[in-house]
């Protein structure tokens, strides 16, 4: 999509002075201040067609100070070593799998790898049941194929071929939900890199700087399997749950910071009591245990991931602002919460109703949160 004409954000203003008009900017806009501020500092060596060197691109993602005084907002928080290990795996001729759970910021990562790497995240496969093997390898424009025959005027290519055309990082997201004969289309792209056109009699292949990011979550295993042959083809970090609250509750109020703005809704940070609130009731959901661990507990049938952490918090600040006085209330992320951890209306009903009375009922300071949880339906 092409963003309407703006002046560059600063590295301040990132991600909320882009395009006004523009719901969602892709990475590469929200925080082009950044990235052209990195790429000024950035005297390290880079590899072919690389925007930045692998270290500028760990800094881009993980947040820091550069020498002038720019401050490089965090976009992971988590171990560092994961995304060194995912930067290091694009400078190589592997390709790179994130593997987690639900909610775990893969495609979030996925997208600002692509744009620190090659200026481009658009280059995108959204995998689904449904997805054809032409989403990967190429398509072709019917009306000039019969008019004229095959042609590379017909040819119509995938972002994969673009991307190997171009030197550049193609996403697929949910690659274990795309048909198993569909992945296979990828096994002679990632190992021999190059795309056979045997209407055509000609192949595509990459030029230096072509990758392959690839993301996938735990809960598929069992629908499309990888295949071991194009496993092999990976390189597979796997991006963990956040290891402690803090960790999660500054992740939550980072992101609902950023939605909120885009949104027009009030500062998330105003309300960061019913945040660790959040958070602290789908981790102790999560892991089966109150947080002190005095207390067992039961897990419904959902994930209860950072991102439903965001997404109920995110619709909280939207009630707050429309229905409310603008501050976040238990009131305002109590419903959000039920529809996250009810799934299924019959058992998980259940465990919510009874985590509600044995732990949400007699913990201090909750009182008006256990009111609110039983006005909704708990």
């Amino acid at each position: 999509m092409t963003m309407p004409e703006t002046s560059a954000p600063t590295a301040d203003t990132a991600g909320e002075s882009v395009g006004a008009e523009v719901l969602r900017p892709h990475a590469e806009d929200a925080f082009a201040g950044e990235l052209a501020a990195l790429a000024a500092a950035d005297d390290r060596p880079r590899p072919a067609r690389w925007r930045l060197s692998p270290w500028a691109v760990a800094t881009y993602l993980l947040g820091g100070t550069l020498p002038d005084g720019t401050v490089i907002t965090p976009k992971y928080v988590g171990p560092r070593r994961i995304i060194e290990v995912a930067v290091t795996t694009l400078a190589t001729d592997r390709a790179l799998l994130l593997l987690g759970v639900p909610g775990t910021a893969k495609t979030w990562v996925s997208e600002h790898l692509a744009a620190a790497v090659s200026g481009d995240s658009t280059l995108l496969v959204q995998g689904t049941a449904g997805t054809p093997e032409e989403a990967i390898r190429y398509g072709w424009n019917y009306a000039q194929l019969l008019a004229h025959g095959p042609s590379r005027d017909a040819l119509v290519s995938s972002p994969v071929m673009r991307a190997m055309a171009e030197g550049m990082t193609a996403r697929i997201e949910e690659l274990t939900r795309i048909p198993a004969d569909v992945q296979d289309s990828l096994i002679t792209i990632l190992s021999e890199k190059t795309l056979p056109v045997p209407e055509l009699g000609q192949e595509i292949q990459a030029v230096r700087g072509f990758n392959v990011i690839a993301t996938a979550n735990d809960r598929d295993r069992g629908i499309n399997d990888l295949s071991s042959a194009l496993r092999r083809r990976f390189n597979t970090v796997v991006l963990p749950l956040p290891a402690t609250a803090e960790a999660e509750v500054d992740i939550v109020s980072r992101r609902v910071d950023q939605i909120g703005r885009s949104l027009d809704l009030p500062g998330g940070l105003e309300g960061i009591a019913e945040i660790r609130r959040v958070v602290t009731v789908f981790r102790e959901l999560r892991d089966g245990v109150t947080a002190d661990g005095r207390t067992k507990i039961k897990s419904p049938s959902g994930t209860l991931s950072t991102a439903e952490a965001i997404s109920v918090v995110t619709n909280g600040l939207a009630l707050a602002a429309h229905f409310g006085d603008g501050v976040l209330r238990p009131g305002d992320v109590a419903s959000g919460i039920l529809g996250a951890v009810v799934r299924d209306p019959a058992a998980d009903r259940v465990i919510w109703q009874e985590y509600v009375e044995t732990v949400v009922r007699e913990r201090d300071g909750w009182k008006d949160f256990y009111r609110a949880c039983r006005e909704v339906g708990a």
